[in-house]
């Protein structure tokens, strides 16, 4: 809908996290006037992207009980896409005149240097005012209209508050997802999920099994094959008869998914051969996990479904006073956040209108139903891929706002085909410089930089 000519509402609103999603959700909700808490546990900003070199005691994290690591990053982590096209619109991810030497300008920079542009977000549009660090919300459950939010400091002290809306912003890459492999209860070697994986040390001379092939999987199998004695990557993608040296290094193989395992430390593969392993990586995603939410049953996550919800942010019951931010993936993920977070702060201040509740569970409904008629799982349910730009597009008519660049379309294109055809080279050999000028030359238009780089203008 197109959004109305006045504000109507100033919220009290609660952002949980202060990661890349919870910082632009703040920025929007006060530009609309509204007023804001983050609440973030850990001492500052930045989320998934602060590194940490602990990880937890359970290599798996399936004890519910275990020391939660909040990280998911290993050491070597590059970003799997092109700077330009990943940052907020308004604020881009580019190397700038005032960085010093510890600045990483490359164009797949390290995850230090996102880290260090979410610094740079938070400190020009003074966002860590509004940030409670060291602060964990326990539970979020509905109070008449409102919302009460129990919150614990690092001190064990607790506080009940009240607010007008929520936005949940936790990022979903904490909670592991396993891959089911038959005979593991019996297999006699080691397990460890990639959100505790940080460096290859501990694989040294070792035989090695990865099971996925996507970004973590790619990139971690060949972190390992500096160390291990054989990394052979495990994808339910492959055709069951896929066995390959891939280029680059000459330990590193590709498979076809497990097919079993077994007590003599054997791994059969589906294409038939038999390496015998001393450990499996699990690079296999996350689930979506949101221990402190009490809606009495109304939202379910189900086979990493989360439901129901009005264009992956709004629970139509719910709506607008709950909302989520960055769920789905295979996308333009801060340029997304930055969209939604626009969409949920335009909706709470009444300058957009929702549909009803019973408009936004048909289309819940149907969008469940045009998933399931093109056979997709029900666990990419928020995968967008191919639909992004239909999805990141509407949300932007909503608000008002221009469609995305097709420059930053076609390089996110370009980036997942690289990334899936050179996994060895594609952060550092590409084909589409053009775009490169086309993004500079829309930032200089804008005013967003005061010049294009010196490396543009030479080429």
């Amino acid at each position: 809908m197109a959004p109305a000519r006045t504000r109507v509402n100033s919220l009290h609103v609660a952002v949980i996290g202060a990661g890349a999603a919870g910082l632009v959700a703040a920025r929007e909700l006060r530009l609309e006037n509204h007023s804001v808490v983050v609440f973030e546990r850990d001492s500052k900003v930045g989320g998934l992207w602060v590194y940490t070199p602990n990880s937890e005691p359970d290599p798996l994290s399936l004890d519910p009980n275990r020391t939660i690591v909040h990280s998911s990053v290993y050491n070597s982590l590059r970003t799997n896409l092109p700077r330009e096209c990943m940052g907020y619109r308004d604020f881009p991810f580019v190397p700038r005149p005032e960085d010093d030497e510890s600045r990483d300008q490359r164009r797949y920079p390290s995850h230090r240097e996102v880290l260090a542009y979410l610094e740079d977000f938070a400190r020009e549009f003074k966002l860590v005012e509004m940030v409670r660090f060291k602060t964990e919300v326990v539970l979020v459950e509905p109070e008449g209209q409102k919302w009460k939010v129990q919150s614990k400091n690092s001190d064990g002290i607790s506080k009940d508050e009240i607010f007008d809306a929520v936005v949940v912003c936790n990022g979903h890459y904490t909670e592991p997802r396993v891959a089911h492999v038959p005979g593991i209860d019996s297999w006699p070697g080691k397990q460890i999920h990639s959100h505790n994986y940080r460096v290859p040390d501990q694989f040294k001379d070792q035989v090695v099994v990865v099971i996925g092939n996507f970004a973590s999987g790619a990139d971690i199998s060949r972190d390992i094959t500096g160390v291990a004695k054989e990394v052979h990557i495990a994808s339910r993608s492959n055709p069951s008869k896929t066995c390959s040296k891939l280029p680059g290094s000459n330990n590193l193989w590709l498979h076809s998914m497990i097919e079993s395992v077994h007590e003599d430390g054997s791994i059969v593969f589906q294409n038939g051969k038999v390496v015998q392993a001393d450990t499996i990586v699990h690079c296999t995603g996350y689930k979506y996990h949101f221990p402190f939410l009490n809606t009495n049953g109304y939202i379910t996550v189900e086979d990493n479904c989360v439901g129901p919800l009005y264009k992956h942010v709004f629970p139509p019951a719910l709506a607008p006073g709950l909302s989520f931010i960055g769920l789905p993936w295979m996308t333009l993920q801060f340029f997304m956040f930055e969209l939604q977070s626009k969409w949920v702060a335009a909706a709470l201040s009444g300058r957009v209108t929702l549909p009803s509740e019973d408009k936004m569970m048909e289309d819940v409904t149907a969008y469940y139903a045009k998933r399931e008629a093109y056979g997709q799982p029900k666990r990419y349910t928020h995968r967008l891929g191919g639909g992004q730009v239909e999805y990141l597009n509407w949300i932007a008519e909503q608000i008002g706002a221009p469609p995305g660049e097709q420059w930053r379309y076609q390089e996110i294109d370009g980036g997942y085909y690289r990334l899936a055809t050179q996994s060895d080279t594609f952060r550092d050999k590409w084909d589409d410089d053009h775009l490169i000028v086309e993004a500079y030359e829309d930032f200089l238009r804008h005013k967003l930089i005061s010049c294009l780089p010196s490396q543009l203008l030479e080429s």
